[in-house]
């Protein structure tokens, strides 16, 4: 395990955080969100986010349930947060052996099984029993839809809490309902009956003290409670959609620990960036080719890009190659710091760090 307590430990935890307020897509948001998560929860957020998934994990030994999927014009999901979602359990797996529930709509588990299976993940059929056991010889993810009636879905979410009895849950680019119980996109758009109610699923998670952690970007997603008094002061339509009578779109369900960054999909990277170096595992940590493959995946299976509106492989504006690129970079940043480096005389480390 590294010691997060070293120099190296401290360089490489804040490292991960510098990547992820990058404004890569010139929203101009992240450096304002990122200052209101350090006023709620001071402190490098995806390595925390690592250690206690790492602490749970081996505490309990319960599969982990992650929700996403968000949809844009007619319901057709985009890209950021199911990317992120396949990439973060294989990463689990990898990394500590546990299998993953990819929680999601039922109009969209097509693209879910594609997206997952661009990250090098073989979808099984959920259990008839609800119980997820191990499988030798294969990198397994379950994938499990929810109707959009509030009914059908906490049958199917209470059941998950139930008897499937996850060790922690998860949330990543999921729309968040406002403190009017209401759901919108960013610009303000409502998307009433556009997306089922997993709100609920997470709040009945809390009370039984199951961890949740929420990855977002912009204020609506799922677990931004966190900070939703600070949004409202200064991101455009966090107090007031435009909407009259709807409120603002900032979302009111709190996460245990956030994670935000500038694309949702680049949180779950600096996640499974934390992980690896925690770990000290590199194998944790997809390359850029495998982010590229992702994404072409899921559009190849229904997604959309959430700037284009269209099935493009990118993200949030940003080409997938790009995204491949950033992630090869952050990559080899950390190898760097980690001193997994050739010198100049062939010995192993780099000559010029302080020692």
């Amino acid at each position: 395990m590294l010691d997060l307590q070293s120099a190296k430990g401290k360089n490489i935890a804040q490292t991960i955080e510098q990547f992820m307020t990058l404004d890569l897509t010139g929203v101009g948001l992240i450096a304002r969100i990122y200052q209101a998560l350090q006023s709620r929860q001071p402190g490098p957020a995806c390595m925390r986010g690592a250690e206690i998934i790492c602490e749970r994990v081996r505490s309990h030994r319960g599969p982990i349930v992650i929700a996403t999927g968000f949809p844009e014009g007619a319901g057709v999901p985009e890209t950021d947060g199911p990317v992120g979602a396949a990439l973060l359990a294989r990463a689990f797996f990898l990394g500590l052996g546990v299998e993953t529930i990819i929680l999601t709509d039922n109009d969209w588990l097509e693209m879910t099984v594609g997206t997952c299976r661009g990250a090098g993940l073989a979808p099984l059929a959920f259990p008839h029993d609800g119980i997820i056991k191990p499988i030798d010889f294969v990198r397994p993810v379950y994938i499990r839809g929810v109707p959009k009636d509030e009914t059908g879905c906490r049958a199917i979410t209470d059941e998950l809490l139930d008897i499937t009895k996850p060790s922690l849950v998860i949330a990543i680019e999921r729309p968040g309902r406002n403190d009017r119980g209401l759901y919108h996109g960013l610009g303000g758009r409502p998307l009433d009956g556009m997306v089922a109610d997993l709100d609920q699923f997470f709040l009945r998670a809390k009370a039984q003290n199951i961890p949740f952690l929420a990855i977002g970007d912009g204020g609506n997603e799922l677990g931004m409670g966190v900070i939703a008094e600070e949004l409202k002061t200064f991101s455009p339509k966090a107090k007031d959609s435009g909407h009259p009578g709807r409120g603002g779109v900032a979302a009111s369900t709190a996460a245990d620990h956030l994670i935000v960054s500038n694309v949702s999909n680049w949180g779950a990277t600096g996640l499974i960036a934390a992980l690896s170096a925690l770990l000290e595992k590199p194998s944790i940590f997809h390359d850029g080719e495998l982010e590229r493959r992702c994404i072409e995946q899921c559009v190849a299976f229904g997604g959309v890009d959430g700037m284009f509106m269209g099935p493009e492989p990118a993200v949030d504006g940003i080409a997938a190659a790009e995204w491949a690129g950033l992630v090869t970079t952050l990559h080899n940043t950390l190898d760097r710091l980690a001193g997994r480096v050739t010198g100049w005389k062939g010995d192993s480390g780099d000559w010029r760090q302080l020692k």
